[in-house]
């Protein structure tokens, strides 16, 4: 999509660690060591020679983390180690401490280790020089480990992108009044700057466009000075849906103008003034489909990711299941990932806000089939 007309990367800030969750890398990592560095025992126990077991050998000392042994182990000879510390001279193996019987100095053991048994050696983990990380990760807590690990206190990441949201429709108010009975609070703006929060963006709600072609263009001006403009509403057919006419006002270029999706089919995409925008329905269901399954990976594209990946899980649904073919279906639903169980939620249409807040997912039903039977495996888009 954005990579196939001309997506160029975004600008490079630098941020230290405590900022660094969630922001996308820019540069690639390498260890600057090796990892570990020495071989050590990932055990409590004793550094033997495996040559000597099984058998009675002499304690000749004790070496902890964080401090190295002075001398080597020779035949017959071993010395305590804890879990972490750098493997003495001359040892090749360890027995573990539930193995070994201890007294009057020696330690016994009826293992036969094999020579590595217990060991991690240098560099097993990572070389020197090794690329740990790559650019266009995003950076969650195992990342942000390695970064630490590697003495990476700051990181280049890619700066977060600007998210205009312009919801369009008289029939909109905002959240703190009290709508008349033909009027709705602005749902999709929020539950949009949620969602562009979620996937690494910053959003910038602008105020609702009215029913008019000259103000909405004016609120477009102004979203396309953002990185991205997400508009929802007044892409269907009707008409007071004026936000097709308003982009093409700005110069617009559209790439598609409809997806066979349900909920979500008339939707937007496209580029004016050297900005993309979405054009997303207005009902809540198919504003929030269109993000996730489409919208989304543009905004990673334009974090830096260098590879969006829908979340895309497979579960078995719990009931029988018809719903009309034809196009492909995004249904709302409460996934148990840990069970890989998927039970469809009863919901009235795109506009049902109560059924989507009850859903955790989206079960994918593909165009060509209509029923669903218990146990069945289908596809699901986490939320």
């Amino acid at each position: 999509m954005l990579d196939t007309v001309g997506c160029c990367q975004p600008p490079v800030e630098t941020v230290g660690l405590a900022e660094a969750a969630g922001r996308v890398l820019a540069v690639d990592v390498h260890a600057d060591r090796d990892y570990p560095p020495v071989d050590r025992s990932i055990r409590d126990g004793f550094a033997v020679r495996a040559a000597d077991m099984p058998g009675t050998v002499k304690i000749i000392g004790e070496v902890r983390a964080g401090e190295a042994f002075s001398g080597s182990i020779n035949t017959g000879e071993c010395v305590r180690i804890m879990t972490g510390a750098p493997l003495p001279a001359g040892a090749d193996a360890v027995v573990m401490v539930e193995y070994a019987a201890v007294g009057d100095g020696t330690m016994t053991t009826d293992r036969t280790p094999k020579p590595g048994e217990f060991i991690n050696h240098a560099g097993c983990e990572a070389r020197e020089g090794d690329a740990v990380l790559r650019r266009g990760s995003r950076l969650k807590f195992p990342h942000i480990a390695m970064l630490a690990t590697v003495g990476a206190a700051t990181v280049e990441v890619y700066r977060r992108p600007r998210v205009a949201i312009l919801a369009t429709g008289d029939e909109i108010v905002p959240v703190e009044a009290a709508p008349k009975t033909f009027e709705v609070r602005n749902s999709n703006s929020w539950a949009l700057a949620a969602q562009v929060a979620a996937a690494g963006g910053i959003p910038v709600v602008l105020p609702v466009a009215p029913d008019r072609l000259d103000a909405t263009v004016a609120l477009i001006e102004q979203g396309l000075e953002t990185d991205l403009l997400l508009l929802s509403g007044g892409v269907s057919a009707g008409d007071y849906d004026f936000v097709e006419a308003a982009l093409a006002r700005c110069g617009a270029e559209f790439f598609f103008t409809r997806v066979k999706i349900r909920p979500g089919a008339p939707m937007v995409f496209g580029r004016a003034r050297g900005r993309y925008f979405f054009g997303l329905p207005g009902n809540p269901l198919s504003t929030a489909v269109t993000f996730e399954a489409i919208a989304r990976a543009a905004l990673e594209l334009l974090s830096g990711v260098a590879v969006p990946m829908l979340p895309i899980v497979e579960a078995h649904i719990t009931r029988t299941m018809r719903e009309k073919g034809g196009l492909t279906r995004f249904l709302p639903a409460v996934l148990d990932n840990g069970a890989a169980r998927v039970t469809p939620i009863d919901w009235k249409g795109s506009s049902d806000v109560p059924a989507l807040a009850r859903s955790n997912a989206f079960i994918i039903a593909p165009p060509d089939r209509e029923i669903f039977q218990e146990g069945d495996s289908v596809s699901v888009l986490l939320q």
